[in-house]
């Protein structure tokens, strides 16, 4: 009975050491910032209706109010080149994927979109973007050598018919 008694006790005094030694959190270190970047991109994106943007989803609307070129309610998923210049056979260096959703009576939309680059200083990286169209779609985030983005990616629509568009960009990019 005396043994069982001690064991208790080493028992109690041993899981009560592991309870106060192991905390949820690490030592708190110094904040070091790291200096701010300010980068200025310029491509053109190539879009290719049916190909690399696609319509994923309409609302069923029986009215004849929506007799627009794009409906009310339509999401659409790209996945679109991002090219140095206007022409198709311009050099390739990445690409944007993404959604955008139509959801105003004058085809404008909110998207949800990727930067992508897989080519040059910028391999690897990406640019978030989540904002409405006009005048300039805001930067909220990236990856690689765009880790903690914010800035704005102002567009130009270069071309625009039946079957193919071409926006160009100028993107201010803040990062670390």
């Amino acid at each position: 009975m005396r043994g069982t008694l001690m064991l208790s006790w080493v028992l109690v005094i041993c899981l009560s050491l592991v309870a106060v030694q192991s905390q949820y959190y690490s030592e708190t270190l110094p904040y070091r910032p790291r200096p701010v970047k300010v980068t200025n991109l310029h491509f053109f994106m190539h879009e290719f209706t049916g190909i690399t943007a696609v319509q994923v989803a309409q609302v069923n609307i029986t009215s004849s109010d929506n007799n627009s070129s794009v409906p009310f309610a339509s999401l659409v998923a790209v996945n679109d080149p991002l090219r140095t210049g206007p022409e198709p056979d311009s050099e390739l260096i990445g690409n944007v994927q993404g959604i955008a959703l139509l959801a105003g009576t004058n085809a404008s939309s909110t998207q949800y979109i990727d930067f992508g680059f897989n080519t040059g200083k910028f391999n690897g990286s990406s640019l978030s973007v989540f904002s409405r169209g006009e005048p300039g779609l805001a930067v909220v985030g990236g990856r690689g050598r765009f880790m903690m983005a914010t800035g704005v990616a102002q567009f130009n629509p270069i071309l625009i018919n039946a079957t193919n568009v071409i926006i160009e960009f100028n993107v201010t990019v803040i990062h670390y």
